[in-house]
C-alpha cells in the first residue's frame, strides 16, 4: 500500500513518526519530491459520543472546554468552528444554537476564564488577615491559575486577538479588577492613598502574572508551589517597606 493510501485512525501513527499519532506524510509530487505539510494533528476523541443529550448549562460548558482547547492550540483565527463542532461531539447547528459565531464563543470563553482568574485573586486576598500570606497566596493564585489544564491563561495573556477592542477591553478589565482588589487591601493596611496604592498593587500584580507565564515557559524543574514562595518573599520584601499605619496616623515620609 503506498503511502497516502492508508487509512488514519485516532490511533494510527504515520511510519517514520513514532510517538505522533494521527499524522499523514506529506503525499509527493509528481516529480517524487514531497510536498510542503498541510497536515495537523487530528483533534483529539469527542468529549462527549454525539446524539447525547445534555442540559443546556451542561452543553454550554462542554462546548466552552472544547473550543479552549481549539483556541489555545491554532489561535484564534486558524481555530474553525468545525473543528470546535468536532472536539464537542456535536453537529455545527448545535453549536450555533449557543454561540451565534467565531468571536461570541471565544469572547463567552473569555469571560469565562477571566472570571475564574478575578475570583481566584480575589478570594486569596480574603483568605487571611495575616499580610505576609495575603501576599503569597495572591501571587499564587497567578501561578495556580497558568498551571490548570487547557493552558486557559493563554487565552488572556496571550490572545492573537489583543488588537480587538472587545477583547482587549475583557482583558484590561480583569487585570485592572485583580489589581484594584489588592489595591484596596494595600491601603487599608498601609494608609497610602488610593492612587499610589492602585499603582503598587498593578506593579505586583503584573509581576506575579509575567512570572507565573515564564515559569511555565522555562519548563523549569522549580515547583509551582517554591516559584510561588520565591516571588511571593520578594513582593512581600517590597511591601514590608510601607508598615502598617494606625488611624489617624500619616504615612512615614519617603
Amino acid at each position: 500500500m503506498t503511502v497516502g493510501s492508508r487509512p488514519q485512525g485516532p490511533d494510527t501513527a504515520t511510519p517514520g513518526r513514532p510517538g505522533r499519532p494521527g499524522l499523514t506524510g506529506p503525499p509527493p509530487t509528481s516529480a517524487g519530491e514531497p510536498a510542503p505539510r498541510t497536515d495537523r494533528p487530528k483533534p483529539p476523541p469527542p468529549l462527549r459520543p454525539r446524539g447525547q443529550r445534555l442540559p443546556r448549562s451542561a452543553r454550554r460548558a462542554q462546548l466552552l472546554e472544547a473550543a479552549q482547547a481549539a483556541f489555545v492550540e491554532s489561535g484564534y483565527h486558524a481555530a474553525a468552528m468545525d473543528d470546535i463542532a468536532e472536539r464537542a461531539g456535536v453537529s455545527k447547528p448545535v453549536l450555533y444554537q449557543h454561540f451565534p459565531g467565531k468571536l461570541e464563543l471565544y469572547l463567552a470563553l473569555l469571560d469565562e476564564r477571566a472570571g475564574e482568574l478575578e475570583a481566584s485573586v480575589v478570594g486569596a486576598l480574603a483568605s487571611t488577615t495575616d499580610n505576609k500570606e495575603r501576599v503569597y497566596a495572591t501571587v499564587a493564585a497567578y501561578f495556580d491559575f497558568v498551571a490548570r489544564e487547557g493552558s486557559a491563561f493563554r487565552l488572556l495573556f496571550e490572545s492573537d486577538l489583543i488588537h480587538d477592542p472587545s477583547v482587549a477591553g475583557r482583558i484590561d478589565g480583569v487585570l485592572n479588577q485583580c489589581a484594584e482588589a489588592f489595591a484596596e487591601a494595600i491601603a487599608e493596611d498601609t494608609g497610602m492613598s488610593s492612587a499610589d496604592a492602585l499603582l503598587l498593587a498593578v506593579a505586583l500584580t503584573g509581576m506575579a502574572q509575567v512570572a507565573a507565564r515564564n515559569w511555565v515557559a522555562l519548563d523549569t524543574e522549580v515547583s509551582r508551589h517554591e516559584a510561588a514562595k520565591v516571588i511571593g518573599r520578594f513582593a512581600w520584601r517590597g511591601l514590608a517597606g510601607f508598615p502598617r499605619q494606625d488611624p489617624g496616623e500619616s504615612p512615614a515620609a519617603t
